[in-house]
């Protein structure tokens, strides 16, 4: 894989993406087979997606590619420095590029969050390393500060790559059926209802009968039931947002 080109040969180059996204980081190795295979690799190959990867050090002008550096105040660790942040930014976006900061201190990602994403031109993620990012980055470049949880990881290119599959899968035509992503967890608040397949009864464990009874609106009925009683259990709080039963099909 390759600095600034995409890792995934694009069968489809005449078609015009339906979102560029570009990924800043320190370690594009990292990125090799999670956005290379799956919905997202095909989305890739089908033009849907194009995705490039870029080496923060290609930003840098002395013979160490230096990009961090110790923080004003003392502490421990290093700061990214704000210059080649800077340059590769100004290198990468235009008025229709929304940035991105990975980090800890970013708000919750979350499914909603995702079809805003998945609505834009074009997204550029930086991924953060060592011990942050010198703040007059997030002051004058970063459009948003996104977060996937409550723990510190190494750097941010896992929290890229987290967004960037949610994303995806919302891009029309990435799932082959459109109506997958409308009907799952978090699509209206709630948690998934739970999905049985044949055979209907496997070492005493049998399927609800109304899955089988061919009844679609007592279906319904019990998948919205199910769905609300699931999210209380486990995810309480997002009842607490708000979460509605998804809606009825007629």
């Amino acid at each position: 894989m390759s600095d600034g080109v995409p890792a995934v040969a694009d069968s489809a180059q005449a078609r015009k993406p339906l979102v560029k996204i570009d990924v800043l980081t320190l370690f594009p190795e990292m990125f090799s087979g999670p956005l290379d295979v799956s919905i997202v690799g095909r989305a890739r190959k089908a033009g849907l997606l194009e995705l490039r990867l870029q080496n923060l050090r290609q930003w840098t002008h002395d013979r160490h590619k230096t990009v961090d550096d110790k923080p004003f105040g003392g502490g421990a660790g290093m700061v990214l420095k704000p210059e080649p942040i800077f340059e590769a930014v100004e290198s990468l976006a235009d008025d229709k590029t929304h940035v991105i900061l990975t980090a800890p201190a970013g708000r919750p990602f979350t499914q909603a969050i995702a079809r805003d994403l998945a609505q834009k031109e074009h997204l550029l993620f930086f991924c953060p390393s060592y011990e942050g990012v010198d703040e007059r980055v997030c002051e004058a470049l970063v459009d948003d500060e996104l977060s996937i949880g409550d723990y510190v990881l190494t750097n941010g290119g896992l929290p890229a790559m987290v967004i960037i599959d949610a994303v995806t899968r919302l891009l029309p035509g990435a799932l082959g059926d459109d109506e997958s992503s409308r009907d799952e967890s978090f699509s209206h608040g709630l948690l998934e209802y739970p999905h049985y397949t044949r055979p209907a009864e496997f070492r005493g464990l049998k399927v609800p009968e109304v899955l089988i009874s061919g009844h679609h609106a007592e279906i319904e009925k019990w998948r919205a039931q199910q769905a609300g009683e699931r999210t209380a259990k486990r995810r309480p709080d997002l009842l607490d947002r708000g979460g509605d039963s998804p809606p009825q099909k007629t």
